[in-house]
């Protein structure tokens, strides 16, 4: 059991620490990775054989939901910029990506930060969602076309950047 814990789940503990760090403070991202695995560690006879990531990543939006609870809301953390381009427009359209994706609601936020910065697919994101495969797929579509109404409202407005 130990030497599949360290040969199929502790390999992921860059990934999660990343799910962190683009979602929570900087300085609770470590915290946060060490009680997944401990989560991941005592319930090891839960984590699905060959979705080990997926697992991890459904506890983590737990572990964060619950840090979050705590701390009465925590701001959303976007990746960090390359340093090369316009600074003034990377910084203006971090601001718009950050406002479009606070309107979203929290489901359909995680959705689509799972699909898109953690690059979860299909069966993937169904495990990570805890529903089916075609929900998934429906779920990310909706989030989607979510997404494509806020962007478009905001280009609209005149608030694009």
């Amino acid at each position: 059991m130990t030497a599949w814990f360290a040969a199929e789940v502790s390999v992921h503990l860059d990934a999660v620490h990343r799910y962190f760090l683009r979602r929570a403070a900087r300085q609770d991202a470590d915290d946060l990775t060490a009680e997944v695995f401990e989560t991941a560690w005592r319930r090891r006879d839960d984590v699905p054989r060959d979705h080990e990531l997926p697992w991890l990543y459904r506890t983590a939006g737990f572990v964060l939901a619950n840090h979050r609870r705590r701390a009465k809301g925590l701001p959303l953390q976007l990746a960090e910029e390359p340093v090369d381009g316009d600074h003034a427009h990377r910084i203006a359209e971090r601001d718009r990506i950050s406002r479009a994706l606070a309107a979203l609601s929290e489901r359909d936020r995680e959705i689509l930060l799972l699909h898109a910065w953690e690059g979860l697919n299909g069966e993937e994101l169904a495990e990570a969602l805890g529903v089916s495969r075609s929900g998934a797929h429906a779920a990310l579509s909706r989030a989607r076309a979510r997404l494509r109404g806020i962007w478009g409202t905001a280009v609209q407005d005149g608030t694009d950047g």
